[in-house]
């Protein structure tokens, strides 16, 4: 079926702004070159390629997404349009269309106001994500997340999950994006074997072993991730004490015993429900167990973030 869906749209290229059953449109790089006013507003960059906001004929803002380099990017490409075309949901970045002209390509998205979470967290401004918005947004990305590995026809490994790839809307209300790296598992299979991907820090043991990769490799990843929105610092800053150096080692049972108000950013001055604060704790200790098989799924970790069930407290409860 993707494959199918990914030829139909390479034959409908030269037919401008074309949709595919109510969900994608095509466009031209012409529009999308006015829709941007010429590339002006860039949003963002990296080794993709740029990001610039522009604006549809009704107003509506987006974000478009310009790949650099068509020979490294073009399975990234296809993998993304593949993958966002067929799935919907409210943690995960919509995609409004795309433009396979030639050897230019380019993915256009919602527009999101508030940016990426990193910046948020890492680049010290006047706002800062006060406690309640920040776990409002770990649930989501969770769900997302839960979604794409659970409830998909196929199951869908992100494999890139980090604070940049989560974007937030006007109301901070988390997408998990970049899905250029994803790989879809059918069902009869549990594991797939994939070359190495992701982002130096959150990648799970499994992958830089060189084994067969699980949705869990995800779970390990949100791990990290969870860590660095509790603490608002990244997971390899070795900058400070000890107990800061690495968050992977306090998924290990011989890790030092640290307070879950230790580990929270010291911009929101122990401003933070407890109970909330310990559950989180809690949840990204399990997620990033060396043994995959002792991880939660996204499923359980909505589940305990939501407080309708507990961490195992034999396994966790004695660092927190």
């Amino acid at each position: 079926m993707a494959l199918f869906l990914w030829m139909f749209l390479r034959k409908r290229q030269d037919r401008g702004m074309v949709s595919i059953e109510g969900v994608l449109v095509q466009f031209k790089y012409s529009d999308l070159r006015r829709m941007t006013k010429n590339f002006s507003e860039m949003l963002g960059q990296g080794g993709f390629g740029s990001v610039f906001k522009g604006a549809l004929p009704n107003m509506t803002a987006i974000a478009v997404k310009q790949l650099r380099s068509i020979v490294r990017q073009e399975k990234d490409f296809q993998t993304e349009v593949i993958t966002l075309g067929r799935i919907q949901h409210i943690n995960l970045i919509r995609l409004l269309g795309f433009c396979c002209e030639g050897t230019k390509r380019l993915l256009v998205y919602d527009y999101m106001p508030n940016g990426s979470l990193d910046h948020h967290l890492f680049n010290r401004n006047d706002v800062v994500l006060d406690w309640r918005t920040r776990y409002q947004i770990i649930i989501g990305v969770a769900k997302g997340l839960e979604y794409l590995h659970e409830k998909c026809r196929d199951c869908i490994i992100h494999c890139d999950v980090k604070p940049e790839n989560i974007l937030l809307d006007s109301d901070f209300c988390p997408k998990v994006s970049d899905f250029g790296m994803a790989k879809l598992i059918h069902r009869n299979f549990s594991k797939v074997l994939t070359s190495m991907k992701g982002t130096f820090g959150y990648l799970a043991p499994e992958w830089i072993s060189g084994q067969p990769i699980t949705p869990k490799a995800d779970v390990y990843s949100y791990g990290m991730m969870l860590f660095e929105v509790i603490s608002g610092r990244r997971n390899s800053d070795q900058s400070r004490s000890t107990n800061n150096k690495y968050f992977s080692s306090l998924g290990s049972t011989n890790s030092l015993k640290v307070t879950p108000f230790s580990l929270l950013d010291e911009n929101l001055a122990h401003d933070a429900d407890m109970e909330e604060l310990t559950r989180a704790c809690k949840v990204a200790c399990w997620c990033i167990q060396e043994n995959e098989a002792h991880r939660p799924s996204m499923g359980v970790v909505v589940l305990m973030l939501e407080g309708v069930m507990e961490a195992y407290s034999d396994v966790l409860g004695s660092r927190f």
